[in-house]
């Protein structure tokens, strides 16, 4: 049996929740499962109900200008500001899990970046409108332009395919229809009826036209007739059409939003919302009803008939939440808002019952968030005992609470990732967070120089500022909670969400720290009891309080950490040694085992404290006398935050006495460390930019690692399933040994030599082939001597046969082995057709290459081994030749016989 090896710490990438959106075009396909949307120069193709990341196409080095994806979801299509349009095929998966996309094709369609598209509902046609006012109508499989609209050089900014009735009366045209055009050309139908194709389009300008394709004409649509004034003043930014209503809906950027009803004089419209910016607009309910959303960040629902507001009166929101664009998708009475903050909301659109029930009272709300990007975070810290959501403070003045659930949910229920609230309150930047002991209270310290308390109670779905904190003259860089877990039988610990922590401290640029004792109740309250303390001479980046709620530590841009008394406020020790400003500090948990010191002798583990600096080092202190126990050093860049890992009690796992901390730098890399070696044990790897943050999860040990790309990493400790694997794969290693000694000691070499090859023995291998070749009782009409042998390598997969011709390829640069590796090389030849050689299908990154290369050397070195055959062949022949007149010279040997004893002596002399 294999003996047990230490075990080794080891992490896996479990989960990510990465960007997906970074402003621009947004698109979905009529089943709603599948979201287009722009992230940068990439695309990125997302499942809508779980959030889950299907496909991310690479860009052309230029941000894209726009995109669509078809009603079917056959097809997506990509414009860049490089001018190229990219029409790509979807292909997705049986479990929907997964979407393969293969390139169709490339095309510059326009001089000028196109700027928007519109896709007919049969998924056949495609316009692109573009920078220069050219418009261009396409065939999406053919790859052919079927209409080309030029136009004044006005920017176009909005298109729509649809189709009218014959019996709506025809339009007249601004211009005179060209010679040849199809303008009487009639698709009828079987009942009679014409249904013509349109296109409706609007320009930067205002004006709107509508094109037949048929006749090829475009019809203005003015605002009045006479005058020809145009439908709008500004951008028109959308336009969607109710065949029921025979209707044109437009949106602009002048604020109005106009439905336009046919007459016999021409479009004739009704301008409506003259208060905010109008970016999208559409028609509901078989265009009874119509929606509008704009900078006000509200989606409002309009009376056709009577244009009143169905909706209630509101408030504009925030700027951030204001509506850039939405995607309606009738079949699944959806509508996907993009906000101006990157966010993602979905609306349910309200049926006529809840209309009439609401009272003209209605408030519509989506029923889910998607956060495009989570942009730069600063930090992040698990809620709730279960550990089943996470907050997070990011480059913005709300603190963001996603689910971290493992399930996927149906369509609006939760998923990993997806975002549960916004804690709204603060006026600027969150730059910190901390939890208490049950996940129920966080704190937050931002840079509007106030810290609040909040309370986080999902199951009232009640997310609230409990306190606000003020006193601090600069922007809150840390704050910290006391984590002393009441008694399990008091009040406290049954009831944590009427028990808030007893104090809060928080730390500033302003230098000072302040401890607050937080209030038992959330009514109007005089100010609170309040310690400050002028510590440092630099800002406080840090703050931690011991796990006996008794210390607390201050680290600082002035190179030192302070260790104070949590009741006082007075400083009990000064850990000095960082060379630049110490980023993060941590106590070690309670029940953390002794730890050996660097220069010898233990400490017990409630006794240090670990430190991470901008001199690219970390260090464990002993806090009995604040001196260092070891310096830690491997990061290439600052440390900007530590934390230990969850240590197993000797009822949890006895055997495990390893004391691991993480640590996060501005490399990039998060890096495991063994406490008492000072070794790293493993690297993590998956982010692009600086990690701000770690949190650790305090049961299964999970690490989440975040920072300046956006992206949250949750790795999994694979450390026992890792150690199983390897013991499993030692033990099959000594049994397939033992396998391989008993084909050998039997004379199995079939079995044997397929053995080798598996177990990559090269030595073994040469052993067999060599008792093979040199047999002396080989067998008639076989390659190597040994029929079995043969049938075992014209057997061979193509990984089996690289790995050969890698070890012929060795064997064959000695000359004591060439004989061996000549033999079996022209058994595989003779074995093989010579194309099956150079198509072998080789593994790993450089393919081809490894397998050319291995060719040339047997080649290289097999004309060697000829070439030095033939010049011993021609040594040969001057050898018999000096042999043969050497016999001519020298007399017979029976005449220097006859001769005598004396010639014999003259001979030999």
């Amino acid at each position: 049996m294999a003996t047990r090896q230490a075990a080794k710490t080891t992490f896996e990438v479990g989960n990510v929740i990465q960007p997906i959106y970074t402003g621009g075009s947004v698109a979905l396909e009529n089943g709603a499962r599948i979201i287009a949307s722009t992230l940068g120069e990439n695309a990125v193709l997302t499942e809508l109900t779980t959030g889950k990341h299907l496909a991310e196409i690479e860009g052309d080095g230029e941000p894209i200008s726009t995109l669509t994806i078809t009603p079917s979801g056959s097809h997506l299509i990509v414009c860049s500001r490089s001018l190229t349009m990219r029409i790509y095929a979807l292909k997705v998966s049986p479990e929907f899990d997964s979407v393969e996309t293969t390139l169709v094709r490339t095309s510059k369609p326009h001089a000028t970046p196109v700027v928007v598209l519109a896709v007919d509902r049969t998924s056949t046609l495609l316009a692109t409108g573009a920078a220069d006012g050219a418009i261009k109508i396409w065939d999406i499989v053919g790859g052919y332009v079927t209409h080309t609209v030029s136009r004044p050089s006005v920017l176009i900014s909005a298109l729509h395919f649809f189709e009218i009735a014959a019996t709506a009366a025809d339009a007249p045209t601004d211009r005179r229809p060209k010679k040849g055009s199809r303008k009487n050309d009639q698709d009828a139908g079987a009942d009679g009826i014409d249904s013509k194709f349109r296109l409706a389009w609007g320009t930067q300008d205002g004006k709107v036209r509508i094109f037949d394709l048929h006749r090829r004409t475009a019809v203005p649509v003015y605002s009045d007739a006479k005058r020809k004034r145009e439908a709008h003043e500004s951008n028109v930014q959308s336009i969607d059409y109710s065949p029921e209503q025979h209707a044109l809906l437009t949106g602009s950027r002048d604020k109005t939003m106009t439905m336009w009803l046919w007459r016999e004089n021409g479009w004739q419209g009704t301008p409506m919302l003259r208060h905010e910016l109008v970016e999208s607009v559409g028609f509901l309910n078989e265009g009874k009803w119509m929606y509008s959303a704009g900078e006000s960040g509200l989606l409002r629902i309009w009376d056709s008939t009577t244009h009143q507001e169905i909706t209630a009166k509101q408030d504009p929101k925030s700027e951030g939440e204001s509506i850039l664009s939405t995607v309606y998708i009738p079949e699944k009475s959806l509508i996907v808002c993009a906000q101006a903050d990157y966010t993602l909301a979905l609306y349910r659109v309200p049926t006529p019952e809840e209309v009439t029930a609401s009272s003209g009272d209605l408030v519509w709300e989506p029923f889910r968030r998607i956060s495009g990007t989570h942009d730069e975070i600063y930090d992040l810290a698990y809620l709730l005992p279960d550990q089943s959501m996470m907050a997070l403070a990011t480059n913005s003045e709300d603190i963001r609470i996603v689910s971290v659930k493992g399930e996927e949910g149906e369509e609006g229920g939760s998923y990993f990732g997806h975002d549960v609230a916004l804690l709204k309150g603060h006026e600027d930047l969150v730059m910190s967070l901390d939890v208490d002991w049950s996940g129920h209270w966080v704190a937050s310290g931002a840079k509007d120089n106030t810290a609040r308390l909040w309370r986080v109670d999902p199951a009232n779905n009640m997310y609230e500022c409990y306190a606000t904190f003020t006193g601090h003259l600069e922007s809150v860089g840390a704050v910290s909670l006391p984590k002393v877990v009441p008694p399990e039988d008091s009040e406290a610990f049954k009831n944590p969400l009427d028990h808030p922590p007893a104090f809060l401290i928080s730390g500033s640029q302003d230098r000072f720290v302040q401890k607050r004792v937080i209030p038992r109740t959330s009514e109007p309250f005089k100010e609170t009891t309040s310690l400050r303390r002028l510590a440092h001479e630099k800002d406080i980046n840090a703050l931690d309080i011991s796990p006996s709620g008794k210390l607390f530590a201050s680290a600082s841009q002035d190179k030192t950490v302070k260790i104070w008394d949590t009741e006082r406020l007075e400083v009990q020790g000064i850990l000095k040694g960082h060379k630049r400003g110490v980023w993060a500090v941590k106590f070690a948990p309670l029940h953390t085992p002794a730890i050996q010191g660097e220069t010898g002798g233990a400490v017990s583990g409630k006794g240090v404290i670990v430190t991470g600096s901008g001199d690219k080092t970390i260090k464990l202190w002993n806090l009995s006398d604040y001196t260092c126990l070891r310096t830690f050093e491997g990061h290439s860049h600052n440390v900007l935050k530590v934390v230990w890992l969850h240590i197993p009690t000797a009822e949890e796992d006895p055997s495990k006495k390893n004391i691991h901390f993480a640590s996060a730098g501005a490399d990039s890399l998060v890096k495991i460390w063994d406490a008492n070696t000072g070794e790293t044990e493993c690297t993590l790897d998956n982010h692009e930019d600086r990690l701000w943050t770690l949190a650790v999860h305090p049961k299964n040990n999970a690490i989440v690692s975040a920072g300046s790309d956006s992206k949250i990493t949750f790795w999994k400790d694979t450390t026992t399933e890792t150690q199983a694997a390897a013991t499993q794969a030692a033990t099959r290693l000594v049994e397939q040994e033992q396998e391989l000694e008993n084909y050998i000691h039997i004379g199995a070499y079939r079995d044997a030599i397929v053995l080798a090859l598996q177990l990559n023995h090269p030595g073994r291998l040469l052993n067999l082939f060599t008792n093979v070749v040199t047999s002396p009782t080989p067998e008639a009409d076989s390659f190597t001597g040994l029929r079995a042998v043969d049938q075992v390598l014209a057997s061979l997969s193509d990984e089996q046969l690289f790995l050969l011709l890698l070890r012929l390829r060795d064997w064959n640069t000695n000359a004591r082995t060439a004989p061996v590796a000549q033999r079996i090389l022209s058994a595989l030849v003779r074995s093989y057709p010579a194309d099956k050689f150079s198509n072998l299908s080789v593994k790993g990154a450089r393919g081809q290459k490894s397998l050319k290369e291995v060719l040339n050397a047997l080649k290289v070195y097999t004309e060697r081994h000829y070439k030095r055959m033939e010049e011993l062949v021609d040594e040969s022949y001057l050898v018999e030749y000096t042999l043969r007149e050497m016999d001519a010279l020298a007399p017979p040997l029976q005449a220097v016989k006859e001769n005598g004893e004396e010639d014999v002596d003259m001979i030999e002399v």
